[in-house]
């Protein structure tokens, strides 16, 4: 794939639109949700279930310029101590609402710094979780790992709690980026955390690495990607660095004028892309690699590949819950969000109540446009098929969903009788794609470049 004129004639290089890890997205919640309204959805949820569980620990002890999740720094333990009290809490409201026999199928934790809490907490708060809803059969446990803030007694802690995959943030290994963005992290303090992890006989490692980074050339990229590979993540996440200063305002820190160009972002990724390829990975999805023996790359092949919140999955759970401020859940009937203000989240769970201030009750054609997204976000291809068989929709109004689409990407879409599917050429514009079918007014600020 390669930069072209035609790609800038169809405005990848102007294009601001969502990542798609949810259909409708984030800004079209409404606050016509609220607490009663999860906790119905919670107890809709067919005894002995599986679900998926996030639990977000909004604090991190450095706040990193580049970051734009919900988080607060803090120096104390104190707010943290608080914080996992109260988590226990709502997992009592999570009990009392929850039908018989629902266990795990995936539990993670999230922020935000989660293994900033002390080994006594972690402890604490895995047993508050597993005596409401136990670990299932061939479930995970996934703890987002900050390198800088781990330590053998935490990671002894997580492991004998159960933890069996771990996600760490890598972002880019030059001095210099590093410095740039606020996250100082040296090779070797990441590869001390790799080790000890997998001394600990965890099965998988996640990494995360970013692109578009202030002054990031490919030299830079290919040389943080070749460090990377060193370590034989079992997965990577290669994300491309959204720049939302109006929205985040930490990133006002990071000088606009050092950031590469869309142009030069779509470079950088294929860089890093080739890197991959080259070293045995999997391509998943439009950000995602894994090792072929992954789930990832199993569900790929099987064409079982999802995508959520937390980017690609291979969790086929029909719903998940998310606990703590500003966690979103997805149930069969909507999503929810939690309050996003620590305080007003804290408030609620103390006054007996979920603190859900937001979401969206699906309707409409909602879950068929959201299944063509991740279809598309997956797969690259949507098959009608499959359509007709989940929905109430023909082959015919199908294919008047999908001409216009396939008229607007001429040549980096293909419209046949078995559906639409986007050529390995058309790739880099696959949001762009999956957004001409969002039928939801969207505000291009509040959303990434398209590349």
């Amino acid at each position: 794939m390669q930069t072209d004129s035609q790609l800038a004639q169809l405005g990848l290089f102007n294009a601001r639109v969502p990542r798609y890890t949810s259909y409708p997205t984030a800004p079209q919640f409404g606050k016509d949700i609220g607490g009663d309204t999860f906790a119905d959805w919670v107890r809709a949820l067919a005894p002995g279930s599986r679900i998926s569980l996030y639990i977000h620990i909004p604090f991190c002890r450095r706040l990193c310029w580049f970051c734009a999740c919900r988080t607060q720094g803090t120096s104390s333990d104190a707010p943290v101590i608080a914080y996992v009290e109260t988590l226990k809490a709502e997992l009592a409201l999570l009990r009392a609402a929850l039908p018989e026999g629902v266990t795990l199928s995936r539990l993670h934790w999230g922020g935000g710094t989660p293994t900033l809490l002390l080994p006594a907490q972690m402890r604490d708060l895995a047993g508050a979780i597993f005596d409401v809803v136990p670990l299932g059969p061939d479930s995970e446990f996934s703890v987002e790992i900050d390198p800088n803030e781990i330590d053998d007694a935490r990671l002894d802690a997580l492991a004998a709690a159960g933890m069996n995959r771990a996600s760490i943030g890598v972002q880019d290994f030059d001095a210099e980026i590093q410095a740039i963005i606020g996250r100082d992290q040296s090779y070797e303090i990441t590869q001390a955390a790799v080790q000890a992890i997998r001394a600990r006989g965890v099965r998988s490692l996640n990494a995360d690495i970013l692109y578009g980074l202030p002054n990031q050339t490919n030299a830079k990229l290919a040389a943080s990607v070749q460090k990377l590979l060193s370590l034989s993540p079992d997965r990577v996440a290669l994300y491309g660095y959204a720049h939302v200063p109006w929205m985040a305002r930490r990133q006002q820190m990071i000088p606009s004028d050092t950031l590469p160009r869309p142009e030069e972002r779509l470079d950088l990724f294929e860089t890093a892309r080739r890197l991959f390829e080259w070293d045995g990975y999997d391509e998943i999805g439009i950000d995602h690699f894994a090792r072929p023996e992954d789930g990832l790359g199993r569900a790929m092949r099987a064409g079982t590949l999802r995508r959520n919140f937390q980017g690609y999955t291979d969790d086929t759970a029909e719903a998940l819950v998310g606990l703590g401020a500003s966690s979103i859940s997805r149930f069969p009937q909507g999503y929810a969000q939690m309050n996003p203000a620590t305080s007003g989240w804290t408030k609620a769970v103390r006054a007996g109540q979920f603190a859900t201030t937001r979401g969206h009750v699906f309707r409409g054609d909602d879950l068929l446009r959201a299944r063509i997204i991740e279809a598309l976000m997956c797969d690259f291809a949507v098959r009608k098929a499959e359509l007709s068989s989940r929905f109430d929709v023909t082959a015919e109004a199908l294919d008047a969903l999908f001409a216009p689409v396939a008229e607007k990407f001429a040549g980096y879409v293909t419209h046949d009788a078995a559906g639409l599917s986007i050529p390995v050429r058309g790739r880099p514009l696959t949001r762009m794609i999956a957004a001409a079918f969002d039928a939801y007014a969207m505000d291009s600020k509040g959303h990434s470049s398209a590349v």
